[in-house]
């Protein structure tokens, strides 16, 4: 059993920085997707896939994929860089 660790990325319709310190641990998929013959739809066998555990810090994420023995891989945020301008650049 494979995991992720990563914290949880800004939507693109959010404007405020609620659950952004929230810690996300996903379980990779063991088997692949298939597509149903009868109906179509895609999908699989692999319940893991469903599951995604949250956590306050990355250490605690971590602490517990050690307890359970969950071999995971800790993904780090690069840190934002914010552009500061005035609006008066937009006519210079």
């Amino acid at each position: 059993m494979t995991a992720r660790i990563y914290q949880r990325p800004k939507n693109a319709m959010q404007s405020g920085k609620a659950l952004l310190g929230q810690w996300i641990l996903e379980f990779a998929p063991s088997e692949a997707r298939t597509a149903d013959p009868l109906m179509g739809w895609t999908g699989s066998g692999d319940t893991q896939s469903q599951v995604t555990l949250k956590f306050d810090s990355a250490e605690d994420a971590q602490a517990y994929a050690d307890k359970y023995g969950i071999a995971a891989e800790v993904h780090a945020v690069p840190p934002r860089r914010l552009k500061l301008q005035s609006y008066a650049d937009n006519f210079r």
